[in-house]
């Protein structure tokens, strides 16, 4: 070994451990897609300098670069002569990895879908499937159908009657769409965002009956029912009176979960601790951030961070701090990174007067492009067998964690 790489087992025992570490693979995204380190985020070569600004703010976090070879030393220049000063390759790269008997993980978001497979597990997720759900509004069933995707996702292609309502959205805004004997649907493309959003309504304590649509509009699909495209309904902002039942739902969370509230001041002192990275997020939906927000805060939509925490904070170990503007939507957030293992607080300030405030977009909402997920536009004879692989891929990934002695999710070992 030399000093500017890593061995295998220095590697495995590092991720076993609890200090700062940042995993990155440098190869093209569908390269990547087809096989990497379960906490290895992508960082391609291509944006690697503008990518790295954003995800490792901290020059000296202790950086492993595993993907091939060449590749590994190329990125490694980059981060090295643009002042980062911890950065090591993987010995043989992610080759030897799996020579050494670990495992490798296909797709993207992986550690975020993983551990949505593991909610659904732990806490038995209720769940109807496409066909009961079509028949439950064929027969006038009392429905709240909320879509957990993005506003972009849900006007492409929806289920009929739905509405969208991001994920990190859901508790803030679903106390005004309830009436007394609905059944709320929570749905997205796939699983993950069906099941932390329909968890998430859960564990907020609303009276009503609550289930994930089995398999998101992919499933839909895959059952020969048709979807609703150009849909433009979206859940309302909140009341006076839904923003309370929010807020008191929230705080039931926070304690049931331990949420921990910070002070700017104390953010300062965390910001100036060199020893330490501090991720900033604000999780309000964008339109919200564009008007008005912190400065130094990156916007990551709560549903959005907790399902593709790969593309947001990717130091292990770091530190998050979440802001919203009245703690609903960073206290939900909140207990699903505890979950994950992230720690994680909430900045309990006013957001501040308007000359306090910076306005539109940042420098950092850099969002690294992904592949091509399966229910994205593409060829309509393979796009069946593709979703239900896809789908597939997601329910397995269980099994690879049983079997993976380094895929821990740390906070309370119940994951």
């Amino acid at each position: 070994m030399t000093t500017d790489s890593i061995s295998v087992s220095e590697l495995a025992t590092a991720i076993s451990g609890t200090d700062e570490l940042a995993i990155v693979d440098p190869r093209d995204h569908e390269t990547y897609s087809q096989g990497h380190l379960l906490w290895a985020a992508s960082l391609r070569l291509d944006d690697a300098l503008v990518a790295a600004e954003v995800l490792l703010p901290r020059l000296s976090t202790p950086i492993v670069i595993a993907g091939e070879e060449d590749e590994d030393r190329a990125l490694q220049s980059i981060l090295k002569e643009n002042g980062w000063t911890n950065v090591t390759v993987l010995d043989g790269g992610i080759e030897s990895w799996t020579h050494a008997g670990h495992e490798i993980y296909s797709g993207v978001n992986v550690p975020s879908k993983l551990f949505g497979e593991l909610v659904e597990r732990h806490y038995g997720t209720p769940h109807v499937e496409a066909a009961q759900l079509n028949e439950w509004i064929s027969e006038g069933r009392p429905l709240v159908i909320l879509d957990s995707r993005t506003e972009r996702e849900f006007n492409r292609m929806s289920i009929p009657t739905g509405r969208s309502c991001p994920g990190g959205e859901l508790v803030y805004r679903v106390f005004d769409l309830l009436t007394q004997d609905a059944t709320v649907v929570v749905n997205c493309a796939g699983r993950t965002r069906s099941i932390l959003g329909a968890e998430s309504l859960v564990r907020a304590g609303i009276p009503n009956e609550v289930v994930a649509l089995e398999n998101g509009t992919m499933g839909w699909e895959l059952a020969d029912l048709t979807l609703d495209h150009g849909n433009d309904d979206v859940a309302p902002t909140p009341t006076v009176t839904g923003r309370q039942q929010a807020s008191a739902a929230a705080q039931q969370v926070s304690r049931r979960f331990e949420v921990s509230q910070i002070t700017s001041s104390i953010l300062g002192q965390w910001k100036s601790d060199d020893s330490r990275t501090v991720y900033q997020f604000d999780v309000r939906t964008p339109a919200e951030y564009e008007a008005g927000h912190l400065p130094g805060f990156r916007n990551a939509p709560g549903g959005q961070l907790v399902q593709a925490t790969d593309e947001y904070a990717i130091t292990r170990g770091s530190r998050i701090v979440l802001a919203d503007d009245d703690l609903t939507r960073a206290s939900m957030t909140a207990s699903w990174l505890l979950e994950m293992g992230w720690e994680t607080h909430v900045l309990n300030d006013e957001l501040g007067d308007d000359s306090s405030l910076e306005h539109g977009t940042s420098e950092l909402t850099f969002r690294s492009p992904q592949v091509v997920l399966p229910y994205d536009p593409g060829d309509a004879h393979v796009a069946r067998r593709a979703m239900q692989e896809y789908l597939d891929w997601e329910v397995a990934l269980v099994d690879q964690y049983d079997r993976d002695t380094l895929a821990r999710f740390t906070h309370r070992g119940w994951a």
